[in-house]
């Protein structure tokens, strides 16, 4: 898999650079390239705690791009998913301490252990004040004796930073510290596993499965499971931590490992917010990309029980553009359509025939879903399928609504409906296409010349014309041969719909930015919508 890097060994010491030029100049970094990477405030006067964390890269933004007022005064840099060597972790913490001390928070991985304990033994050497802590929140593995460190470790960066940013003491700040990480609990899902740089990627999540309780390493997780949507992977998640946390308000922090979408992210956090301790998240940190694991499709939720102080100290301001600050959860605010924009609802009325045919034209599409999403795939965003499929199970959904007798009306409601719930480009184009049939119909134009008018009228509105590689190529043909019966005018649109495979320069639609060579052998999957529609009828 392509990456946008230069060199795997440079990888690190170029993306620190690169967050340096950015961050106005808050932060600075020790003169030790490549073995020593520490990135450091260059407002610190060493007159307060110093916070010193870090550990392997990988992980952006965390460490480096949590330094700054009210979080981490320094962040010691490894390589990707290596710890940082002592003489690294040494030159941090001397570079940050004062007389009043500096507490290290390290994530509970042996190497991180090992040489951020011997760095702190040869600082105290020096007569600096060190203080250590170790976060094993993961509960992934229950009866692990050393729990890994993972994004709860950016609660005590937030609590312990708050503290020392008051002034407060070494050992008060270290026992708040000791305090977030005996309570704080977190589990990660994912999808897919991560890419190293210069390395190849593990394929070992099969398709259609998802890993429960990976580690922010790319580690095997706990077990694979079925994956099936967002609900069911929030749900196990929650199932998980809800055994390990008491009464009370919590917060919770919804973490991005990486490759995870913002829109899955916030689908992410409705279900977190819907899910069985929703009434225990009275506050919510993110969703947002904060301790990843590379281009990992996953997320994970952090729980820490939050008591008045901690919730000021959570609140407590930062200068640090990377963190989310912690909100109250709320429910969404709704407010009402303008009037304008609310259609006057004809009244509704039977007709068993008019019923059975729009149903029959839904089910149509809606069974066209896959194969038409597959089509527009080749030659726009592969979401044609979804969007007639959407739009035709909110029309059923409507019908008992719909003045079903009266045809002029019928074909306005139907515009009606369709401009509410179907999106994109079709929607509109659809809803002009029912109301101008529409108007024909209270003309006293019969089935097919409304059915005409509207096929005139989008073709006024949207420019597109016979051989422009659009869902005319199909209609046109159907309709004008409509009059001679279905099976004809079924034939009609497959045979428009199939030329347009032949049509390698679009004149109008998304597919008029696709190159000839992908629209080569395609069929239009609006064409071909048409073309399905059209046969499905004639079949019966």
């Amino acid at each position: 898999m392509s990456q946008f890097i230069n060199a795997k060994e440079d990888v690190v010491t170029e993306a620190i650079d690169g967050l340096l030029r950015s961050s106005r100049g808050k932060r600075e970094r020790l003169d030790g390239f490549p073995h020593i990477k520490v990135v450091v405030r260059s407002d610190w006067d060493k007159s307060k705690v110093a916070l010193v964390s870090g550990g392997g890269s990988g992980h952006e933004p965390a460490h480096a791009g949590f330094v700054g007022k009210g979080l981490l005064t320094a962040a010691v840099c490894g390589d990707v998913f290596a710890s940082p060597s002592v003489d690294a972790v040494l030159a941090g913490i001397l570079a940050v301490t004062g007389k009043v001390g500096c507490l290290l928070i390290v994530k509970n991985y042996t190497g991180d252990r090992l040489n951020f304990g011997l760095a702190a033994e040869r600082a105290r050497a020096f007569g600096l004040k060190v203080s250590m802590v170790v976060v094993d929140d993961d509960i992934a593995l229950p009866d692990l004796p050393q729990p890994r460190g993972v994004a709860g470790t950016l609660f005590v960066h937030k609590i312990a930073g708050a503290l020392a940013e008051q002034g407060v003491d070494l050992e008060s700040v270290a026992a708040a510290a000791e305090k977030v990480c005996a309570n704080v609990v977190s589990i990660g899902m994912s999808l897919d596993t991560c890419t190293v740089p210069g390395s190849p990627k593990e394929d070992r999540i099969a398709a259609g499965k998802a890993e429960l309780g990976l580690g922010i390493h790319g580690e095997p997780g706990v077990e694979q499971v079925d994956y099936e949507s967002a609900r069911q992977a929030m749900s196990m998640v929650i199932d998980k931590l809800a055994v390990n946390i008491g009464d009370g308000s919590h917060t919770a922090l919804l973490n991005n490992l990486g490759g995870t979408t913002p829109l899955e992210m916030s689908v992410l956090a409705e279900e977190l917010c819907q899910s069985a301790i929703a009434e225990k998240v009275k506050y919510l940190i993110g969703p947002a990309h904060l301790m990843t694991s590379l281009d990992m499709r996953g997320f994970s939720v952090s729980l820490l029980p939050t008591d008045a102080e901690f919730q000021a100290l959570l609140h407590a301001p930062v200068d640090c553009a990377d963190w989310r600050p912690m909100v109250e959860v709320s429910d969404p605010v709704v407010q009402p359509i303008p009037d304008g924009l609310t259609p006057i609802q004809p009244m509704a009325s039977t007709h068993p025939d008019h019923r059975a045919f729009i149903v029959r034209c839904c089910d149509i599409l809606i069974g066209a879903e896959v194969a038409l999403n597959a089509l527009d795939a080749k030659s726009g965003d592969g979401d044609t399928g979804s969007t007639l499929a959407t739009a035709s199970r909110a029309l059923i959904d409507a019908l008992d609504r719909m003045p079903l007798a009266d045809m002029t009306q019928l074909y306005r409601a139907i515009g009606n409906e369709l401009s509410q719930t179907m999106g994109g480009s079709s929607g509109v184009l659809l809803a002009i296409f029912f109301g101008a049939a529409g108007d024909a119909s209270a003309n006293c134009k019969d089935t097919i010349a409304s059915l005409v008018a509207g096929l005139e009228r989008i073709q006024q509105v949207g420019g597109a014309s016979l051989g422009d590689r659009t869902v005319i190529d199909a209609l046109d043909p159907a309709l004008k041969a409509l009059a001679s019966g279905i099976a004809d005018a079924a034939k009609a649109a497959r045979q428009g719909a199939d030329h347009t495979a032949t049509i390698t320069k679009a004149k109008a639609g998304r597919a008029a930015y696709i190159s000839a060579q992908n629209l080569k052998g395609h069929n239009d999957p609006g064409a071909e919508a048409v073309a399905l529609l059209f046969e499905g009828i004639a079949a019966g």
